[in-house]
């Protein structure tokens, strides 16, 4: 199983930016499909954004416009560069990389990055 670590989380005021890392381990990494999910207390988690093996992405309608999903295979990581953040981005972030989208439920993030936005 690959395992993953992210960064990058902070506190930032609304319209501010930030860019999230997923750093992964193991040669298999590149033929994953990895995605960004985010947490509030009492809430279900929230797929915000996915990157498939071949660079196909998608996004949730609440970040679509503004957050950029991208991977750089070589040095097994995938980033999400949030923009134009809103308060109601603050959440924890966590990364999942699993072999397909359909099997990522079933696969734990790692400990997760906090993004906080507020004024």
């Amino acid at each position: 199983q690959v395992q993953v670590v992210e960064s990058g989380g902070g506190l930032v005021q609304p319209g501010g930016s930030l860019r999230l890392s997923c750093a992964a381990s193991g040669s298999i990494f590149s033929t994953y499909v990895v995605g960004w999910y985010r947490q509030t207390p009492g809430k279900q988690r929230e797929l915000v954004s996915t990157i498939t093996s071949g660079g196909v992405t998608n996004y949730a309608d609440s970040v679509k416009g503004r957050f950029t999903i991208s991977r750089d295979n070589a040095k097994n990581t995938v980033y999400l560069q949030m923009n134009s953040l809103k308060p109601e981005d603050t959440a924890v972030y966590y990364c999942v990389a699993a072999p397909s989208i359909a099997t990522m439920r079933y696969y734990d993030g790692g400990q997760g990055t906090q993004v906080t936005v507020s004024s």
